[in-house]
């Protein structure tokens, strides 16, 4: 009568009885799923969904009942929603991947399998036979239910000042912020050295020093010296002479500055 009414009159108060009549069904399916790590609460709040849906749905003339017409609804929107939440990335889906994912754990357990570990070759093949599914992802839903991915919010230990999240467990091993700032600081300190240095230069010993101690590629003293018209002996030694002079001013600069910064500086 109920299921008429909101067929055919579109009576909310009529689907609303069916849907709390219905209620300690979706708690009963739901309850079948707690082995998911998912709050219980979630998994009847989205029974409930697929109960609605259901009773929306649902047509009297065909003879059912509305608990066996709405068990398979509300199943499906539970399922779909463990599917969802395990893991960020989408487990599959085909019906036989996701007939794999909440049949994998049953059939492990009837074959004595530990819910840990690598599948072995021969175990693979029996999983894969029951199921009609290729090895390869019998062997990627293993371990995509082996390790689900982990909220950085959720709660993993207590210290005297209350809970620990998990995103407080992990370690950046990159610098920290401080010694960022730090080497940006000594960078933009050792290109000013280097800048005043390079003023004490002629054009030519400037020309060379870049060329040959500055470049990602270094040219030859041959190439250099065919430019200036000079000997590659001659390049060589205003090249010495170049990198004395560089490297007494950037000391000579460091020290009047900060004495203790020569420790710092690049041979």
């Amino acid at each position: 009568m109920l299921a008429l009414r909101w067929r055919d009159h579109e009576d909310v108060d009529a689907a609303h009885k069916i849907v709390t009549s219905h209620l300690r069904l979706v708690a009963k399916i739901a309850m079948g799923y707690r082995g998911y790590g998912l709050p219980v609460a979630d998994l009847i709040s989205e029974g409930n969904i697929g109960l609605m849906k259901a009773v929306r749905k649902f047509d009297p003339d065909l003879g059912f009942r509305v608990s066996t017409y709405a068990m398979w609804w509300i199943r499906a929107a539970i399922t779909e929603y463990i599917l969802k939440s395990w893991s960020l990335v989408k487990l599959g889906t085909l019906a036989s991947q996701k007939k794999l994912f909440f049949s994998l754990r049953n059939i492990k357990r009837k074959l004595n399998i530990l819910e840990v570990g690598e599948l072995e070759g021969d175990q693979v093949r029996l999983i894969s036979d029951a199921v009609g599914i290729s090895e390869d992802e019998v062997i990627n839903m293993n371990r995509r239910l082996a390790q689900r991915d982990m909220s950085l919010n959720a709660q993993v230990g207590n210290d005297e000042g209350g809970s620990i999240e998990y995103i407080d467990t992990l370690v950046d091993s990159g610098p920290s912020p401080e010694a960022l700032v730090v080497a940006d600081q000594e960078k933009d300190s050792r290109h000013v050295l280097l800048d005043h240095a390079l003023k004490q230069l002629t054009d030519r010993e400037r020309l060379i020093f870049l060329a040959r101690r500055l470049s990602d590629e270094p040219r030859t003293l041959e190439d250099i010296g065919n430019e200036l018209g000079i000997s590659r002996e001659r390049v060589r030694q205003l090249e010495v002479r170049a990198y004395e002079i560089v490297e007494n001013a950037v000391k000579t600069m460091a020290a009047r500055s900060d004495p203790g910064r020569l420790e710092g500086l690049p041979a």
